[in-house]
């Protein structure tokens, strides 16, 4: 219902937009050092702060852990419970592949296995991409489906490539192949409910197939499968918010989530400093940028809390040229928290900052966990966020008489 009462209180304008999201932003205390956000020095993020009214926002709800597609999905201003979208379509948008209403997508690894079955990795050692490629080539070549079922595979990257099922009466709840662990076999893909046992029944002799094709292969001598989803398209950026949009993101998930919404993408840039010369670039053609910053959350993810403070500070040394372009409404946020201190997504609120010349400047003194919680906004949910931006835009127009 807010969603819709939002949608229709959008109206065009000629402001100026940029949402910079730190993926993985919030931390934790570790090894009496405070969080990585208190441990790193980010002189122009703490001055943005105190020109900002700040908070933390909730990307799902309280404690709730959330990936990175629902999490993005809310900061973009859809609700990430009503349109929960699996990581296969996010997956095959992000390689650029265009999607229909008849198509089923899941994410897919390469992987060794033993003969018994057994995986032995998860990622069959990296492989190059352009042995990615050939293996693509050679499955498509000898699979073989029922009558009115087309098969796509797409490499991604090293390892990893996306495969897409199109046809009629396809669905995708489906269980995952992919256990997740070594020393374990692949699982089998299950329906999880009833009109998905048809499209159950073919990724399982997809597998089987797979196996067979693969078995004199190494070290990619298996496949698995997760996020199996049905496509759905979303209502735009454009439709909703009457906002030309850029993503700027070296990942294809996070790209993917952009084409989702209908953003425009950027081809990937070789580091972080091509990212925010892009922005500078495109800055004058968009009403709205979206830039992604990938490494805080990978630190994270790597339990490195001093790599994770040194990304973090050089974010830092971008925000003068970010501030120097002048646009109307600045947000700078992650899209959830990853705390080195446990390796991985945490339930813990992301501070958020927006500065906007109608934005309320608080008594926050810089930009940490601790401060942003007492911040004026206090902890609101990332749905919201969409709205803020908005209304700081001048874009939204009054509700009732």
């Amino acid at each position: 219902m807010k969603g819709k009462i939002l949608d229709s209180l959008t109206i065009e304008g000629d402001s100026k937009i940029i949402l910079l999201v730190i993926d993985g932003l919030g931390g934790l205390e570790m090894d009496g050092r405070g969080t990585e956000l208190e441990a790193a020095h980010i002189p122009n993020l703490d001055d943005l702060a105190r020109e900002s009214s700040c908070g933390l926002i909730e990307p799902v709800g309280k404690g709730i852990t959330p990936g990175s597609g629902p999490s993005h999905l809310a900061l973009f201003g859809y609700d990430p419970v009503e349109n929960n979208i699996g990581r296969g379509v996010l997956s095959a948008l992000g390689v650029g592949f265009k999607l229909t209403e008849r198509d089923v997508a899941a994410r897919a690894n390469f992987a060794t296995v033993d003969r018994e079955g057994i995986i032995l990795d998860r990622r069959a050692g990296r492989i190059p991409t352009d042995e990615n490629i050939r293996l693509c080539k050679k499955i498509l070549n000898r699979l073989r489906l029922p009558e009115g079922i087309e098969v796509f595979l797409e490499p991604e990257k090293e390892h990893r490539a996306v495969l897409v099922l199109r046809g009629d009466y396809l669905f995708g709840d489906i269980s995952d192949t992919d256990p997740q662990r070594t020393g374990v076999k692949p699982l089998d893909p299950l329906p999880l409910n009833r009109e998905s046992e048809k499209t159950a029944q073919i990724v399982r002799s997809v597998v089987d197939q797979i196996k067979e094709i693969l078995k004199d292969e190494d070290p990619a001598n298996m496949m698995l499968f997760r996020g199996f989803a049905k496509y759905r398209p979303l209502p735009s950026f454009m439709e909703r918010f009457k906002l030309k949009a850029l993503a700027i993101a070296n990942y294809p998930m996070y790209q993917g989530v952009a084409r989702l919404v209908g953003m425009d993408v950027h081809p990937p840039q070789r580091d972080m400093a091509a990212q925010f010369q892009v922005l500078k670039e495109r800055f004058s053609d968009y009403d709205f940028i979206y830039l992604h910053i990938k490494e805080t959350d990978s630190s994270g993810e790597d339990g490195d809390f001093d790599r994770k403070v040194r990304v973090l500070e050089d974010v830092d040394r971008f925000i003068p040229e970010v501030v120097s372009l002048g646009p109307d409404v600045l947000v700078v946020t992650g899209d959830h928290s990853t705390p080195a201190r446990l390796k991985s997504h945490s339930w813990h609120p992301v501070p958020f900052l927006i500065r906007s010349p109608y934005a309320r400047k608080d008594r926050v003194r810089g930009f940490t966990e601790l401060e942003c919680a007492g911040g004026i906004l206090g902890t609101f949910p990332a749905v919201d966020v969409m709205a803020l931006i908005l209304a700081n835009a001048k874009r939204l127009t009054k509700f009732g008489a």
